[in-house]
């Protein structure tokens, strides 16, 4: 448990909230996603639902996309997005889940419009006499969920709406990326405060708590995902999240751990030493790690591609110097990813990095006999010259974090 001293601290230098997103950016996305669409097409999607009584393991989270374009957050709905217009379909008041879960908004309730940023309301069971309406003559459907649209209309072909989903998706606005700021500043606390209790003897779980308490204290609403608290042989385990093991004298400790925030995530890792220093072996590993992650940031800017092969790619830029030093048989996965509402946010792969993406860099060596893994991971945000790097106040240098663990 944090103690009130450190919870204090952590609040008084915590920056304040971001705005949210506005109903009218949601309005604009709309907008974008039809204007990559036929004319006559009409996008059908359904939100996330939710059992009558609630999840008592899980708590609701709206799905990715169709948060994205409308940013409400209750179960159960449903989207038109037609030539004629946007329609949000809400299911009818239910005394037994509201009794559960709270009160819900009904498309009849007094303004509904101005709540939701439709301007058009309709009820759920009103929902598929006006899908068959909308895509009447031959229009072409696209969808998210082709099997719960073909209920509804029927064999016919359909269209896969997440690709376009995904263009609009990569490329973040203004207020997305102050929502991807916050997250990263509550990610790079915990990763501080778990720096400050670090210690031999204790176990990974205790290192996980203390960083999610972190940033649950700044009001975070959940892990971006599991967290990874990876000592010793486990540090080689690219996924581990057990968390169970305890940390011993000399050893490395892994942690690949972030919020998220008002819906955004983020995603930091690094690899400190649990007694406050490297071994030469560690240290010699750390180093080339480090240089491929600098020497792809370096490269970082638009035009160039995160994954691929060829001199454009930041993958390969990493890969190229590990495999300088001998150890690319040890590089046993991709250099990074896109990161928004989801911390694996869709993508195109073939797609060049362009300003407003926001990506991870976090190359990794992992040596199974020696029980070493190393990964050092930043997210950096594209912009027209080259790049951000968003994470950057968090250290990374081993002499930087031989202090701060010694520091404790």
């Amino acid at each position: 448990m944090l103690r009130p001293a450190l919870i204090l601290l952590i609040a008084l230098n915590a920056p304040a909230a971001a705005p949210p997103i506005s109903l009218e950016e949601y309005r604009a996305r709309r907008a974008s996603l039809r204007r990559l669409l036929p004319p006559d097409a009409v996008a059908v999607l359904p939100g996330a639902a939710e059992a009558e009584k609630g999840d008592l393991r899980h708590p609701f989270r709206q799905s990715a996309n169709f948060l994205y374009l409308s940013g409400w957050k209750q179960p159960g709905a449903w989207m038109i997005l037609a030539p004629e217009g946007d329609t949000l379909f809400l299911p009818p008041r239910n005394e037994i889940r509201e009794r559960y879960t709270g009160r819900k908004l009904a498309p009849g309730d007094a303004g509904a419009p101005a709540l939701t940023g439709f301007e058009r309301l309709a009820a759920s069971e009103q929902l598929p006499a006006a899908l068959r309406e909308a895509a009447k003559l031959g229009r072409p459907v696209f969808t998210t969920d082709t099997a719960a649209v073909r209920e509804i209309l029927g064999g016919r072909e359909y269209h896969a709406l997440e690709p376009k989903l995904a263009q609009l998706r990569m490329v973040k606005s203004a207020a997305e990326i102050r929502l991807v700021r916050q997250s990263v500043a509550r990610a790079i606390d915990a990763h501080r405060a778990a720096w400050r209790r670090i210690r031999e003897g204790l176990h990974e779980y205790q290192i996980a708590a203390t960083m999610g308490a972190a940033y649950f204290e700044q009001g975070c609403e959940a892990h971006a995902y599991p967290p990874i608290v990876a000592s010793g042989p486990n540090s080689v385990i690219l996924h581990y999240n057990l968390n169970t093991r305890r940390m011993d004298a000399g050893e490395l400790l892994l942690m690949d751990v972030g919020a998220l925030c008002s819906d955004y995530a983020s995603d930091i890792t690094r690899t400190v030493p649990v007694s406050g220093r490297f071994t030469p072996r560690q240290r010699e590993v750390y180093e080339v790690v480090l240089g491929a992650q600098k020497a792809a940031i370096a490269a970082a800017r638009p035009g160039m591609k995160l994954m691929g092969a060829g001199p454009d790619s930041l993958n390969e830029i990493a890969r190229a110097y590990v495999r300088k030093h001998g150890l690319e048989k040890f590089y046993l996965h991709g250099l990074g990813h896109h990161v928004g509402l989801e911390v694996h946010d869709p993508a195109d792969g073939d797609a060049p990095l362009a300003p407003g993406m926001v990506i991870t860099v976090e190359p990794g060596v992992y040596l199974a006999e020696e029980s070493i893994g190393v990964r050092i991971e930043d997210m950096i945000l594209i912009t027209p010259d080259g790049c951000e790097v968003l994470s950057r106040s968090l250290e990374r240098e081993a002499r930087d974090l031989e202090n701060a663990i010694r520091r404790r």
